[in-house]
């Protein structure tokens, strides 16, 4: 395997994850169990369980009283109280049945799923080990290379251009492709399940983003891994450190560019591991995740990721090709294990160390500029994100039979845009940031709830995404710098 180059052994983890997970999805997906007597809980007489990948059903028979059955996964069903959309919200709203469902009523499929994602999520905790100290070396050797506040100023508006630019293109496709396709129109309409709770409205998450700019103790802002905070930090420091100059940048730069070269032999270490990671990773999402629920959501997701291909296919090669100049195929190429990572892991702010080594050893971007870009990108610029949420708001306004006007459209869109921004640093960001557009234009919140089922393979494709246009950012950045550079030549001579 040594031999075969890094993206295709990812590949291959890929595609073995995929078929062994498919396989045990077809024929050890169904399991019905019975809790032991000796583990019922008082008052309750007999819990069963009917586990499969779209729809698990659990009866509870109590002592007195009527049997209450409790369905947890697919679409919403109309007038019933006891649907629960996952297994995560089954464990948070009823405990001791989430348990008992654990020990006596998952499948076999079920099992090895979760058993995979174990390890898959040891590979994505090394990931995150390093991501940390990994980005304050970068971004602190990257910026202190530049040396100069005025050039690293004009790299942070082009940068800052270059996001706000490709997420409003992105949402402009999903308000395309939804309003092309329709894919609420004549869906089936239920109760939805129950949405994430959220508090605020956008002013106050995006000035919450403000305040985690400034972070109250910069050491727990490193222990508890809040990006944002850790860039502001770093940049802050790295300027002052370039303002203050002498023999105090100088011993302060080779610390940082010997500490950025330990990590970086780190970083690949961990990265000789990916195709382990990702096998493990695709095999917990094939096998936990049946094709039944999908079918009743074909039209949805296929909106999703054609806009989505769109996007990434179209959209951000013709950036590469006429402002980058750069041959697209080939970047993409080079950027393969990064974007295989991020739709196995879901996860961007985890593929971003593979992100730096991908841009700066096989596509060839300068450190100073990959470091600056990509953990700003990671944090900030969420193409991907901000397509699906327009997406998915316009598919429940079709699906509750809510026709939206062209008013309220551009509404969505430029909060999308915002909450892209906003919502970045916010645990499951893509779930609240859905949340703060049906506010915005008075969609029900419950109603996210009809989605649910596929948002954890969407995620996987919208993270894609949103790696793929940070990297195409680098190379945008690098090939104005590269500019900016050459002129400045003649008149230092």
């Amino acid at each position: 395997m040594s031999k075969i180059p890094l993206h295709w052994q990812i590949m291959i983890g890929m595609v073995l994850g995929a078929i062994i997970g498919i396989s045990l999805n077809s024929y050890a997906g169904v399991k019905m169990s019975t809790v032991p007597t000796g583990e019922l809980p008082e008052g309750i007489t007999k819990i069963e369980f009917k586990d499969s990948t779209d729809l698990t059903t659990i009866n509870v028979e109590p002592a007195e009283g009527e049997t209450k059955t409790f369905r947890v996964g697919g679409l919403p069903d109309p007038g019933d109280k006891n649907h629960i959309p996952s297994l995560k919200l089954l464990a948070k709203k009823e405990p001791q049945l989430h348990s008992l469902f654990v020990q006596h009523g998952r499948s076999r499929s079920r099992w090895i799923g979760d058993c995979a994602m174990m390890w898959g999520g040891l590979f994505l905790r090394l990931l995150k080990m390093v991501a940390v100290p990994l980005i304050v070396t970068s971004l602190i050797t990257g910026v202190m290379s530049v040396g100069n506040a005025a050039q690293l100023g004009k790299m942070f508006g082009r940068t800052l251009l270059y996001y706000v630019s490709t997420s409003m293109l992105a949402i402009l496709t999903g308000l395309l492709a939804v309003n092309i396709i329709r894919p609420g129109v004549g869906a089936n309409r239920g109760v939805p399940g129950e949405a994430p709770e959220v508090s605020g409205d956008l002013y106050s998450v995006l000035f919450k983003q403000l305040e985690t700019m400034i972070p109250a103790n910069p050491f727990a802002a490193l222990a508890e891994g809040s990006f944002l905070s850790i860039i502001s930090f770093s940049l802050a420091f790295s300027i002052f450190a370039v303002v203050i100059g002498g023999k105090v940048a100088q011993t302060l730069r080779e610390f940082f560019e010997a500490s950025f070269e330990v990590m970086m032999r780190m970083t690949m270490a961990i990265i000789k591991l990916a195709p382990l990671g990702v096998f493990f990773l695709m095999l917990n999402v094939t096998a936990t995740q049946g094709p039944g629920v999908f079918v009743s959501l074909a039209w949805y997701m296929l909106a999703v990721v054609c806009a989505l291909g769109f996007h990434a296919l179209v959209t951000l090669p013709l950036i590469l090709k006429y402002v980058a100049k750069r041959k697209p195929f080939e970047f993409m190429k080079a950027m393969n294990p990064a974007l295989l990572t991020a739709f196995s892991s879901a996860s961007s702010n985890a593929t971003l160390p593979l992100t730096l080594s991908s841009v700066e050893q096989r596509a060839g971007v300068d450190n100073k500029v990959s470091s600056f870009v990509l953990p700003l990108g990671a944090t900030i610029n969420m193409d991907g994100t901000a397509l699906y949420e327009v997406v998915a708001v316009l598919f429940i306004a079709q699906f509750s039979g809510i026709e939206l006007s062209l008013s309220q459209q551009i509404i969505i869109a430029f909060t999308a845009l915002l909450a892209s921004i906003g919502a970045a640093g916010i645990p499951h960001a893509g779930l609240v940031m859905m949340v703060i557009i049906l506010q915005t234009v008075g969609l029900p919140l419950e109603s996210q709830g009809i989605i649910l089922a596929v948002d954890r393979v969407l995620d996987m494709c919208r993270t894609m995404v949103n790696v793929w246009s940070d990297s195409c950012g680098c190379a945008v950045i690098a090939r104005f710098e590269a500019d900016s550079a050459e002129k400045q030549v003649p008149a230092s001579g």
